[in-house]
C-alpha cells in the first residue's frame, strides 16, 4: 500500500517569500519537505490566475476550457445574470450576499463545475481510497453530506440560509457548515485569519484517528494577508501556515514519524504581485449599454463586464453582432492605462486566438510546427513582442507570460468565459463591481509571470527531479496524486 498522501494548498504562496521564510527559520515544516523532496519555484497557474479558476484546475488537472470555471466574476448567459464568487464583500453586496454565497458554496461545485470531468476526490472515491478535505472551493466527491449543527453559529446559519445536502469526499470539513465528525474544531464560518487554524485542528484530528488515505489540507489565509499587506509581507503568513503543518506532523508523533507514514505535495494556486494603480472599466465602456446587477434592467444590454482583480472579461451579449461588438470592445480598451493584453477568438467556435498590446498583434492556434515547453504544438503569426516570445530551433517560449499560449487558449475556449479577455500590466488591478481594489497591497489574475508563478513541492512521492518536466503547472497536481495511488487519471491534458 502506498503511503498516505497530504496535498497542502497554500493560497498565493510566492516562491521568493517561501525561500525567505525558510532561510530565516520561520517555516521549519516546509523546510523539511523542501530538503527531503523536490522543489519547483516556477509552477504555472491557470489563467485567469484567480483562486476559483486555479482551484478547479488543481482539483481536476485541466484548464477552464474543460472544467468551465472561468473567473472570479462572470456572466451566466443562460440565466442572464452575473456570478460573483466573492471578489470583495462590497462586490458580493452588489449582487446579493446570499446569492454570492450560494454560488460559491453550492453552485460552483454542483452546477458550474463541469460534470464531464472528475475531481481528484471523485477519482479516488471511485477507487475506494479514503478521501478527506478541509475548506476548499472545489470539494465535489461521491459521498453525501448533510449540514452540520455542532456549534450555535453553525446551527443558526444552517437553519436559516444553508440547508442543502452536498457531495464531497468521505470526510468533509467545510467552514463549520459541513463536518463529518464532531472534532471540537471551530472555523467561524470560514473567516479570514481563522481558516488555517481550523484546517490544522481538523487535520490533526484526522491524523490522530487514522481517517484518511488522501487529505486535501487547505491553507488559504496567506492570500488574504498578502492582499492587505502586499506579497513581500508573506513571511509572517507563511510562518502561520507552517505552524498548522507542524501541528499535522506532531499529531503523527513528530516530523520523522509523519514523513515515514505520509507523502506530501505542497502547491500554491497562483502567486501575487504588488498593486500600485487601479483600472476602472466603466471609463472605457461609458458609451455601451452594459448589463448591471439587475437582470430586469439589463434586458437588451450590449455587453457584460466582469472584473476579477488583475484580469477581466467582456461578454458580447448580442450574438448576431458579436464580431462588431468585439471590435468595438477592443477599440474601447486600446487606450486604457494599465491594460497589458487584450485577447479574443476570431471565431467563437474555433478560429485563431488574437492577442493585442501596445507592442503589436499576435495570432496563434494549436497544431502548428512550433513546440512549447510542455510539448504542445502551435502556429504563431505576427508580432512576437506582444508576448515577448522567443522562437529558436522549432521551440516557442514565452518566459514573461509562462505557458502563455496554452493558458490563453484554454481561457478563450472556455464556454462560460467572456468574448474578450484582459490581462493587467504589472502594478495594475481592475476595480471590482463593489468599487474595491488592493492598491497598496497585492493581487493576482494576470497572465504575467509576476502573479502566475507559484510553488510546487513533493516529498515521498513523484519524480526524483524537477527535470521530469520542462515546465510544471497546477494542471500536474491531480495527475501526481493519481500516480501516487496508481489510479488512472481520466481527464484530458494540455491543449
Amino acid at each position: 500500500m502506498s503511503k498516505k498522501l497530504v496535498l497542502v494548498v497554500i493560497d498565493a504562496l510566492k516562491p521568493a517569500m517561501l525561500e525567505r521564510a525558510i532561510a530565516t527559520g520561520r517555516a521549519p515544516a516546509l523546510a523539511r519537505i523542501m530538503d527531503e523532496g523536490v522543489y519547483v519555484d516556477d509552477c504555472v497557474a491557470a489563467f485567469p490566475s484567480v483562486t476559483p479558476v486555479c482551484a478547479a484546475t488543481i482539483a481536476t488537472g485541466v484548464g477552464p476550457d474543460q472544467h468551465l470555471i472561468p473567473s472570479m466574476n462572470w456572466y451566466h448567459r443562460e440565466e442572464a445574470r452575473y456570478v460573483e464568487y466573492g471578489s470583495s464583500f462590497s462586490a458580493s453586496r452588489q449582487f446579493g450576499v446570499l446569492r454570492s454565497l450560494t454560488d460559491t458554496v453550492y453552485r460552483m461545485n454542483a452546477e458550474h463545475l463541469s460534470h464531464e470531468v472528475e475531481t481528484v476526490f471523485e477519482t479516488l472515491d471511485d477507487a475506494e481510497i479514503r478521501t478527506a478535505g478541509t475548506t476548499y472551493l472545489i470539494y465535489r466527491g461521491r459521498h453525501h453530506h448533510e449540514v452540520a449543527n455542532e456549534t450555535a453559529l453553525a446551527r443558526l446559519v444552517t437553519s436559516t440560509l444553508f440547508r442543502r445536502t452536498i457531495d464531497g469526499p468521505l470526510e468533509l470539513f467545510y467552514a463549520d457548515l459541513y463536518a463529518t465528525r464532531k472534532t471540537g474544531c471551530r472555523g467561524q464560518l470560514g473567516m479570514p485569519g481563522i481558516r488555517d487554524q481550523h484546517t490544522g485542528c481538523v487535520g490533526a484530528y484526522l491524523v490522530e484517528n487514522d481517517l484518511f488515505d488522501f487529505l486535501l489540507f487547505s491553507l488559504p489565509d496567506n492570500d488574504a494577508f498578502s492582499h492587505r499587506n502586499g506579497p513581500h509581507s508573506q513571511v509572517t503568513s507563511i510562518a502561520a501556515a507552517d505552524r498548522q503543518l507542524e501541528r499535522l506532523m506532531h499529531a503523527a508523533g513528530g516530523p520523522d514519524a509523519f514523513l515515514e507514514q505520509h507523502a506530501v505535495i505542497v502547491a500554491s494556486d497562483h502567486s501575487q504581485a504588488a498593486v500600485e494603480e487601479r483600472i476602472s472599466l466603466d471609463r472605457a465602456f461609458g458609451d455601451f449599454d452594459v448589463a448591471t446587477q439587475s437582470a430586469a434592467r439589463s434586458i437588451g444590454a450590449e455587453i457584460a463586464i466582469s472584473p476579477a482583480q488583475r484580469a477581466a472579461m467582456v461578454y458580447a451579449l448580442d450574438s448576431e453582432h458579436r464580431c462588431e461588438l468585439v471590435a468595438k470592445v477592443v477599440d474601447a480598451v486600446s487606450d486604457l492605462d494599465g491594460v497589458d493584453l487584450t485577447c479574443w477568438l476570431t471565431d467563437p467556435d474555433g478560429g485563431e486566438g488574437v492577442v493585442r498590446s501596445e507592442r503589436g498583434e499576435l495570432r496563434f492556434a494549436p497544431g502548428g510546427e512550433l513546440q512549447d515547453d510542455r510539448g504542445v504544438r502551435w502556429s504563431v503569426d505576427g508580432d512576437l513582442a506582444v508576448l515577448e516570445a522567443q522562437i529558436e530551433d522549432g521551440r516557442v517560449r514565452t518566459p514573461e507570460y509562462p505557458d502563455g499560449l496554452s493558458r490563453l487558449w484554454s481561457a478563450l475556449r472556455c464556454p462560460t468565459a467572456g468574448d474578450v479577455l484582459l490581462s493587467a500590466a504589472p502594478g495594475y488591478e481592475f476595480v471590482d463591481w463593489g468599487g474595491a481594489d488592493h492598491v497598496g497591497g497585492g493581487s493576482h489574475g494576470s497572465l504575467h509571470r509576476s502573479d502566475s508563478l507559484g510553488v510546487l513541492m513533493w516529498c515521498g512521492t513523484g519524480p526524483s527531479s524537477r527535470s521530469d518536466r520542462e515546465q510544471w503547472s497546477v494542471r500536474d497536481v491531480t495527475p501526481l496524486v493519481c500516480e501516487h495511488f496508481e489510479v488512472a487519471f481520466t481527464n484530458a491534458r494540455d491543449a
